[in-house]
């Protein structure tokens, strides 16, 4: 006998209902300078620390690295992330925005604070807060 499931008791609806509905509000501001929201928070770990290789980079996104990696093709095309070959091994790709994409970045960080009003605005800082470090503790 299977027993129905209730989505408003089941965690994982609640939390991507509400990631898909966040996103979108990174997104539309994001848009303006053409990155998602996902791109945009893999220029900002870049920004913070250059020269990551791939495996790091995509421990620190909490990715698969076949998603990363498809999710690195256009930053790479459009010139805003580059890879260089690591000294030690040059298997090893260690991965920097460009003075490209640090100019992006900057852009795209002043459309990101505009979401992040946005949203805390609507829902709360505080509240924002608190469920920001929640989130962070499951990932952490």
């Amino acid at each position: 006998m299977t027993h129905p499931i209730s989505y408003d008791e089941c965690n994982c609806f609640a939390l991507r209902q509400a990631a898909r509905h966040i996103t979108q509000i990174y997104e539309r501001h994001l848009g303006v300078v053409g990155l998602t929201a996902a791109q945009f928070t893999i220029l900002a770990k870049l920004a913070r620390t250059p020269g990551l290789p791939m495996a790091d980079l995509a421990d620190a996104m909490v990715m698969e690295r076949t998603t990363l990696v498809r999710a690195m093709k256009p930053l790479q095309r459009d010139g805003l992330v580059v890879a260089e070959s690591a000294e030690h091994d040059g298997r090893t790709f260690l991965f920097s925005l460009t003075e490209q994409g640090e100019k992006t970045f900057d852009q795209a960080a002043i459309a990101w604070r505009a979401a992040q009003d946005e949203f805390e605005q609507k829902f709360g800082k505080e509240r924002a807060k608190t469920l920001r470090a929640e989130l962070f503790t499951i990932t952490g």
